[in-house]
């Protein structure tokens, strides 16, 4: 999950690609009862700018399953995200920073994780919740 920069401004290679799987934390999925379900898929490119700084189009491919956050039933969602990222050797608040030789992505890729989740989890569109009789 590392992008060698000074390695790859050395060779002339000033873009790319990237592919990889990753396996989060147990405690990655926000929603109660619900976990991120086996690896998350992260493919994405990258490009180095004169000036060091490093663009970087971030997508991630997962699936969360658990408990439907209404009725208690068995639910399972898909969710691909993408983000473009900046990484930058000089501390702006704004953007991620790395040490200006390699970028270690497994911050963006958590960050990612845990914005792209939905505030819920449901077995279907349209649930109306536990009923009551």
């Amino acid at each position: 999950m590392k992008i060698e920069v000074k390695k790859l401004n050395a060779l002339g290679k000033y873009s790319g690609s990237f592919k990889f799987d990753y396996s989060p934390s147990e405690k990655m999925c926000v929603i109660p009862l619900c976990e991120v379900k086996d690896s998350v898929k992260v493919s994405g490119s990258y490009e180095i700018y004169k000036d060091d700084s490093v663009g970087v189009i971030l997508t991630i491919e997962y699936d969360i399953s658990g408990k439907c956050s209404y009725c208690l039933k068995e639910a399972e969602k898909s969710v691909v995200f993408t983000s473009e990222i900046l990484f930058v050797t000089d501390d702006d608040d704004e953007n991620y920073i790395y040490d200006g030789i390699k970028i270690d992505l497994t911050t963006a890729v958590n960050d990612a994780i845990l914005i792209s989740q939905p505030s819920v989890l449901l077995c279907e569109a349209g649930c109306k919740g536990i009923a009551i009789t």
